[in-house]
This record gives structure tokens, C-alpha cells and sequence, in this order.
């Protein structure tokens, strides 16, 4: 090793076969990132300003907007920039610090996911006890578990990741520094992070995964037992939002992680990947609020105030 360079950038390929769609496939991805941009920022908006929704629920989501903010910045500015600017590098400590806030964003949203469903539970099948259990220190302690937890998973890999060396080719097949393809170009044998990191992945994802799972179990049970239409559709709408994100959030990321991160089709995995940092993150803001009557009250509100002013 003491007679080799050491990588100091990397060249990330995108959708080369996209050459001649280039500007149709920026405008489209830079509409879904302004859109997911701006629909995240007008929930956070809304539910700061607007009293009504100073709620678990409406803090969670606040949270959960935050994070998809912060992951979906991470990749998609610059893989714009390199489109419009012709070029395809990042630079070592760039590619290093994308790689761990995207997963750390992930870790945080994941468990923001599950907590969210389980403040579902506890309003549905124990509405008596909503305002006991779901206090606002008992939220916030939820919340500071999701980013701690959040960044700790993932930083004792990262952290790993950094520190292996990268000597020969620096070429990654992907859009962003994603794992799998930057653990083949190390200069060492990654088997066991591979192996770490599976294990990691398949204890976090399933782990979060099953308690929103058991969580929706109850609360349907608790579904079925309401006679009345009118409350059963008005908690089926309440909950039906953050089970269609859910649903959505863990097939993508399950089917990209929850195997050996160098193996896989690569093209596949762009795809997938692209679903999931540009056109889910744009939905979800939608999702959540175009059935949700509160937050359009909430909405209107603020539109209101901000037009007197």
C-alpha cells in the first residue's frame, strides 16, 4: 500500500443511458425535488404556526419531514449539479459525509415510522388514555430516541466505511455514493462490514418494520369492533395516510438493503433508488394531507394570517 494513491474523488455514472433524454430527466427530478421541498416545508410550516396542530401526531410528522428534507438534499442537488454541469465527480469527505446522512435520515425515518404508528395505536385502541400516555415530554423523548438512535446505528459503520482504504478504480455505478458500490472499490476485504452491515439492516429494518406491523394489527382489530360508520371511517382516514406511507417506504427499502450490499443489478437498484429519493418523498407530503381535514382548517388559517400581514 505505501507505493499507492489513494483515491481523493470518485466518479458516479447516473443514467448514462439516458444521454440523449438529459434535460427531460432533470427538468422531471428537479420538479419532483422543488415539489417534495415544498410540500415538506409547508407541513413543518403549518404545524409550528397553527395551535390545532400541536399535537403527537402532527409532531411526529414535523419530525418525519425533517429527515426526508434532509435525505433527499443529500443526494439530488448534487446529482442535478454534476447533469447540469457536465460532470460526474464528488469529492472523498463529500461522498463519505452523503453516504452516512442519507442512512442516518433513513435510521431516523424508520423509527419515526414506527413511532407513528404507535401513537396510532394508543388513539384507537386506547383513546381514554391518549392525553396520559402520549404527553408532550413523552413525545419528545420518542423523538430524540428516533435522531439518536437514528445517527448512532449508523455511524459506527460509517465510520468504518471512512476509514478503509481506496486505491484502484473510482468509478461508482450509481447516482449518489451509495454503500454497495462504494464497498467495491476498497482496497480490503469488506465481507464482514458486509456482514455487520446486513445484520444491522435486517434487525433495524424488520425490528421497526414489525412494530408498525403489530401496531396495525390492533388498531384493524380495533376497527372491526366499531359499529358505528361514521367513527369507523373517521379512523380508517386517520390511519390510512400513514399506512399507505409505510406500505411504500419498507417495500422499497427492504428490497434495496435486506441482501449482501454488493450484490444486486445495479441498473435496478438506480431505479429503485430514484423512486425512493425523488418521487416517494414527493407523494408523501401529498398523502398526508389531502384527506386530512384538520390540516387543511390549519392551512387555511395560515394562508389567512399571512395574507394580513
Amino acid at each position: 500500500m505505501a507505493n499507492v494513491s489513494l483515491v481523493t474523488e470518485f466518479i458516479l455514472v447516473g443514467f448514462p443511458q439516458l444521454h440523449e433524454l438529459t434535460m427531460v430527466f432533470y427538468s422531471a427530478v428537479l420538479l419532483m425535488y422543488l415539489l417534495s421541498l415544498l410540500g415538506h416545508s409547508l407541513i413543518i410550516t403549518v404545524v409550528l404556526m397553527e395551535p390545532m396542530l400541536h399535537t403527537p401526531m402532527y409532531f411526529f410528522l414535523l419530525n418525519f419531514s425533517i429527515a426526508e428534507i434532509c435525505s433527499t438534499s443529500a443526494e439530488v442537488p448534487k446529482m442535478l449539479t454534476n447533469i447540469i454541469l457536465g460532470k460526474n465527480t464528488i469529492c472523498f469527505a463529500c461522498c463519505m459525509a452523503q453516504v452516512f446522512t442519507v442512512f442516518a435520515m433513513g435510521a431516523v425515518e424508520f423509527l419515526m415510522l414506527s413511532i407513528m404508528s404507535f401513537d396510532r395505536y394508543v388513539a384507537i385502541c386506547k383513546p381514554l388514555l391518549y392525553k396520559t400516555v402520549m404527553t408532550h415530554q413523552f413525545s419528545l423523548h420518542l423523538a430524540l430516541v428516533a435522531w439518536t438512535g437514528g445517527f448512532l446505528i449508523v455511524f459506527s459503520q460509517a465510520v468504518v466505511v471512512w476509514t478503509y482504504p481506496y486505491c484502484g478504480d473510482n468509478i461508482i455505478d450509481h447516482f449518489f455514493c451509495d454503500i454497495g458500490p462504494l464497498l467495491k472499490l476498497a482496497c480490503a476485504d469488506t465481507s464482514v462490514m458486509e456482514l455487520i452491515g446486513l445484520i444491522y439492516g435486517a434487525t433495524f429494518m424488520w425490528g421497526s418494520f414489525s412494530l408498525s406491523l403489530i401496531s396495525y394489527m390492533y388498531i384493524i382489530a380495533a376497527l372491526i369492533r366499531i359499529s358505528s360508520a361514521t367513527g369507523w371511517s373517521k379512523a380508517f382516514f386517520t390511519c390510512a395516510s400513514h399506512l399507505t406511507v409505510v406500505t411504500i417506504f419498507y417495500t422499497a427499502d427492504l428490497f434495496m438493503y435486506l441482501r449482501p450490499s454488493t450484490h444486486g443489478d445495479t441498473r435496478l437498484n438506480k431505479v429503485v433508488s430514484l423512486v425512493r429519493t425523488s418521487l416517494i418523498p414527493m407523494l408523501n407530503p401529498f398523502i398526508y394531507t389531502i384527506r386530512n381535514s384538520e390540516f387543511k382548517i390549519a392551512l387555511a388559517k395560515t394562508m389567512r394570517w399571512k395574507l394580513v400581514l
